[in-house]
């Protein structure tokens, strides 16, 4: 069996052009609904339009495929209370989320003005949880939803000028972590992606044949394996060019310092074994790291009378 989405109902939020027309264009080929979800501003998130999104749907519709728009900002919950109300009105559910809206306003940290700081972190974390919370409840209820939350490598391993971007990047990392073990006994499964592609926000900064190799449908394929009915939980794929990758939130084994009054000189001087990646693990909840904490401090009570 394929890769299929009949009777499925999807949203897709900043699906008006880039990644995420290719996203509602790939879903509805495959047999979703889709509702297509574009502010229409520009690239800095200023403007507002919803033919971008409209002309997407006609897209969907002109190749036999189901699919309404929708207007709403990401960081307006009523508004997206009513998209999620509009897509339940059409057809009665919604399975899929793909949170994919996003805005740049890129300068050094130092040069950044706190209010685009907070805009860019409005649009990409508080929008992603605007609309995670309207479809929650409907997919508790239903005991069905697949969740994607758009990182990057900005938020997962940093870039010069994105302190914003990639703040709000590596907190969807955060939100999913959680999210998918609290939705795990409705069967609601949360994963990220982390795509390169070429897309209005990245133009400007690559050469022409490397935007080429770039191109937005190279991401797709892993988009689709987030959001199917087999698709993994608490997974963070990386995608471009065709390539695909996982990322990983890892712990290594650590050493056990103690606290006594020279503990801050031994944890300096032994730094190179506690970061010491050999063994490392990818814990499955936040509790594995103080259960590893404790029993390394309880095995060194054993060997020396008591816990330092």
């Amino acid at each position: 069996m394929g890769i299929e989405f009949s009777g499925r109902v999807a949203i897709v939020t900043g699906a008006g052009g880039g990644l995420g027309r290719q996203y509602a264009l790939a879903l509805a080929r495959r047999g979703a609904r889709v509702v297509v979800n574009d502010l229409g501003g520009a690239i800095d998130g200023y403007g507002s339009s919803i033919g971008a999104a409209q002309r997407v749907v006609e897209e969907i519709r002109a190749a036999g495929g189901e699919a309404i728009a929708n207007g709403a900002s990401v960081i307006d919950f009523t508004e997206v209370e009513a998209m999620v109300d509009q897509a339940l009105n059409e057809w009665g559910r919604v399975d899929i989320l793909v949170n994919n809206a996003g805005i740049l306003r890129d300068k050094s940290f130092a040069k950044m003005d706190l209010d685009d700081f907070r805009q860019v972190v409005d649009v990409h974390l508080m929008g992603a949880v605007n609309c995670t919370k309207a479809v929650w409840p409907h997919m508790n209820a239903q005991q069905y939803g697949r969740i994607v939350m758009t990182t990057s490598s900005s938020g997962l391993y940093g870039n010069f000028g994105q302190s914003n971007y990639g703040a709000a990047k590596m907190a969807l990392v955060g939100l999913m972590q959680t999210l998918s073990i609290e939705g795990a006994k409705n069967n609601i499964r949360v994963n990220c992606l982390a795509p390169t592609a070429a897309t209005r926000m990245t133009e400007m900064l690559m050469p022409a044949e490397v935007l080429t190799a770039l191109k937005p449908e190279a991401v797709v394929p892993a988009m689709l394996v987030l959001v199917h009915e087999d698709a993994p939980t608490r997974a963070i794929l990386c995608a471009g060019a065709g390539t695909f990758e996982a990322a990983h939130i890892t712990m290594t084994q650590g050493l056990h310092i103690g606290i006594s009054a020279d503990a801050p000189e031994r944890l300096a001087s032994q730094l190179a074994l506690v970061t010491d990646r050999h063994d490392s693990i990818v814990p499955d909840s936040a509790a594995i790291q103080g259960t590893n904490e404790i029993t390394k401090a309880m095995v060194a009570a054993t060997k020396h009378g008591a816990v330092q």
